[in-house]
């Protein structure tokens, strides 16, 4: 970890992102995920935990990273952003994490039913692939800010992967204080 300025280290917010909590938070913490990889499964449960923890003072920012290892990665950031266009992203997020295991075509039509999409729409929407540019935007943001592996996180440091995810919740209370 470098001890250089964090506002170095932080990719800059835009106006796509998946946010959770006020932009204006004590801390921000920027994730390039994917969907398929167990790591990135472990550490949902880490954020969802942070986020109890630290409540507002905690701002949480999502971008897709699938990696072309993990097979159903990119059709389910796929499902994730038709479920956005239906004001239903987190929901489709956590239940993406759920269902890890599960994510071929037909388990996604199944979580979308989940969450009541439009399951017309849905279809719609990912046989017409309309939400590729803005996965591939964050994927292309990833790789400007050297990700390589997921999860990576932003925060102050650039935290890769779970080898040490205590390190991370550290740097994050020292942070708030």
């Amino acid at each position: 970890m470098n001890p250089t300025d964090s506002r170095d280290l932080m990719p800059p917010l835009r106006a796509q992102d998946h946010i959770q909590g006020s932009i204006n938070a004590a801390i921000v913490l920027v994730e390039y995920c994917d969907y398929q990889c167990s790591d990135c499964g472990q550490a949902h449960h880490l954020v969802q935990n942070l986020q109890r923890q630290l409540g507002e003072q905690l701002c949480y920012v999502f971008r897709h990273f699938p990696l072309p290892h993990h097979p159903q990665a990119l059709r389910a950031a796929e499902a994730a952003e038709a479920a956005h266009a239906q004001e239903k992203f987190w929901q489709m997020h956590s239940i993406l994490f759920e269902q890890q295991q599960t994510l071929d075509d037909a388990d996604l039509v199944e979580c979308a039913a989940a969450i009541n999409l439009g399951i017309l729409r849905f279809l719609r929407e990912l046989s017409t692939r309309v939400h590729i540019d803005r996965i591939q935007a964050d994927i292309e943001s990833g790789c400007s800010n050297g990700v390589e592996e997921t999860p990576t996180f932003f925060i102050n440091v650039c935290h890769r992967g779970t080898q040490n995810l205590e390190a991370l919740l550290l740097t994050i209370l020292r942070t708030c204080t």
